[in-house]
This record gives structure tokens, sequence and C-alpha cells, in this order.
């Protein structure tokens, strides 16, 4: 399918990204919120929310775990002085829908796999604290007894998890984060969770982790040939900043790396300044 996105912008929780074609934009949209509206389209019968605002060149900001695109409230401000910012709601998560045919990374496009096969549609790309499955350095990271997560779906852990959202979630947001109080504000905990509870949501959420498999197969293929196209790594020192930037090293030829000191996974929470300059730099 074509894509019509010069420039991808990406952090996630869950060390994966996404991509997908945007259809014709719907005429109801909530009021402007500090320079963005709220949108939905319906894109291959799935309707998709996003968050949108400013002009110029186009700036995709997609979520991960544990999120939805609220996390991108803070800096869409930032970057819609510049460009066009879009921040969806992945599929099956936040108010996007979920689509009858199931999740996967591939056919929902994650950036790097984007990146790879259309390269001269991808002007920069930008990946945060994650992990690229199938590249060298991800076993270690996917096999860490500390990250459970990836293997923890079906019946019987949705039956554990359902009604108890929060405590889940808090792993994630006080354990992954250097410092816990300076993780995810509580307004976004509390949004975060009422996401996800919703009926098929956690579910949902899952497929894309029981997709690595897959996932790592495609990625394998795909690194054989690098990016040109400059990439930026960013991620935390006591998260997989180091790991990410090593990675990235080996599927592309025009890398420019940050490790933020004393900052866990969640960047732009624990670092947020630091975060914004050094993508606005890049960009």
């Amino acid at each position: 399918m074509k894509r019509a996105v010069q420039l991808f912008l990406d952090l996630v929780s869950a060390g994966f990204f996404f991509l997908f074609l945007f259809g014709a934009v719907s005429a109801a949209a909530e009021a402007p919120d500090d320079g963005f509206v709220s949108r939905t389209s319906k894109v291959e019968g799935v309707e998709l929310h996003y968050l949108t605002g400013g002009q110029g060149p186009a700036v995709l900001l997609l979520h991960g775990y544990a999120e939805t695109s609220r996390m991108w409230r803070p800096i869409i401000p930032v970057l819609a002085k510049h460009f066009r910012v879009i921040a969806p709601d992945l599929p099956g998560i936040g108010d996007s829908g979920i689509p009858a045919d199931g999740l996967d990374m591939k056919s929902l496009m994650v950036a790097y796999a984007y990146a790879a096969q259309f390269p001269a549609e991808t002007e920069r790309l930008v990946l945060m604290d994650a992990f690229l499955p199938g590249v060298a350095g991800w076993e270690a990271i996917y096999n860490n007894p500390g990250i459970w997560h990836f293997r923890f779906n079906g019946p019987t852990p949705e039956k554990l998890v359902r009604g108890r959202e929060r405590i889940y979630f808090e792993h994630f947001w006080n354990d992954f984060a250097a410092d816990k109080t300076r993780s995810i504000p509580e307004a976004d905990r509390k949004a975060y969770t009422a996401a996800y509870a919703r009926p098929g949501r956690m579910r949902a959420g899952w497929a894309y982790f029981v997709s690595f498999q897959k996932a790592a197969l495609d990625f394998a293929l795909l690194a054989k040939t690098k990016l040109t196209m400059p990439v930026l790594a960013i991620g935390g020192e006591k998260a997989n900043g180091q790991a990410l930037g090593e990675q990235v090293k080996l599927v592309a030829s025009d890398v420019t790396i940050v490790v933020l000191k004393n900052t866990g996974h969640w960047v732009l929470e624990e670092r947020p300044q630091e975060t914004t300059d050094a993508l606005v730099k890049f960009l």
C-alpha cells in the first residue's frame, strides 16, 4: 500500500512500532486542545482515532504498550510549529477499533519495517527505548526473565488482570522507570487504565506480543539491507538505550544515538526536556 508519510517519529514502551495508512477524515472533531484536534478515520474497515495538529511535513507519533496517543499531548504543540503531527491510537487500543482479522506487527507496518520497505517515503526515523526483534541482541531482551510480560497472555491471564488493570500496569510504570515518582503522571495512569479495561482491549494489546516470533523472522530478512535515511535511537541508561543503539548500528548506516543518564524506559515522561530537545534537533 502507498503511504504519504514523509517522516516517522516513534516512541513505544513495548519495543515495537506501527505505521498504517489513514483514509478519509471524518467531519466530527473535538475542539482544539493546545493546538491539536481529535479525529477519527476509517482505514480498511477499521475506525482509527488520532490527534493531529500543525502544518508542513508529516510526523507520525506512535505510542507503545500501557499507553495511548494521549502520551504525545505535551510534545504535539512543540512539533506542530513546524510539522503536521499525527498521533493515532493503535488498532485495538484506546478509541481505535479492533480489526476483525487480528493484529500483528507486520500487517500494521512497524515503523522499522516500513522504513526498510519504503525508504523513498521515509525521510527520517526515530526509535525510542525499544528493541528490534530478529536483529542481533534481541533475544537477550526477549528472554530476560524480568521482562515476563511478552509471554503473559491468554484466557487465564485475562481473568487474572480483569478488574486489576491498574495493578498490572503499575509494574511497567514503576519498575521500568529509573524513579517511579518521575514516571507516568497520575492523570495519565487513570486514563490508560480505563482505556485498556474496556472489553477486548487487553487481549488486543497482548496480540502484538504474540506476533514477536513472526516479526523476528520478518525483521531478520529486512535487516539484510541497511537503512540509508538518518536514524535516531534514543533510550534510557537504565533501560534499553544502549542495546537499541547497538541494534540500530546494524540496520542503518546514518545513526545518531542518545542514551539519557539516570533514565528508565519512559524517556518522554522521565526526561521531557532532554527528550524533546533531542527530537527537535534531529528533525
